[in-house]
């Protein structure tokens, strides 16, 4: 039987500064809350199923808060302060994850709606039968 070696590997040094960015990406199953730098280098993130939401309570308003809480409060702690945020996709706690941010102390000066909205680009799939 082979060895495992037992290497650490060192943990990468991100810029954080005053300003930075705030991606949540809300899914019909999940939300995704990633907060980084301008040049895009992460600072935290939290998902929902990460703060132990099983199911369709991943796609709730509190989950969302929740994630967003202990996503800010390691960047807070780390010295972000401002952010602009981008918001992804059509679920719920969008707006329950922005004030959860506002509310910890990081202030939000920008929100931008970047869902991806299709030119008529893909063929939909055949209707289903049931």
């Amino acid at each position: 039987m082979a060895k495992k070696s037992t290497k650490q590997t060192k943990k990468r040094n991100v810029i954080v500064e005053a300003a930075g960015q705030a991606h949540i990406h809300s899914s019909f199953n999940n939300i995704i809350i990633t907060l980084a730098n301008n040049t895009g280098q992460v600072i935290s993130w939290s998902s929902a199923g990460k703060m132990g939401f099983r199911g369709s309570k991943k796609n709730t308003p509190y989950a969302a808060q929740t994630a967003a809480e202990d996503c800010a409060k390691v960047a807070h702690e780390l010295g972000l302060r401002r952010v602009k945020v981008y918001v992804k996709g059509p679920g719920n706690g969008r707006e329950a994850a922005i004030r959860a941010i506002h509310s910890a102390g990081i202030m939000v000066t920008e929100i931008q709606d970047i869902t991806p909205i299709p030119h008529n680009g893909c063929r939909p799939p055949k209707r289903r039968r049931v």
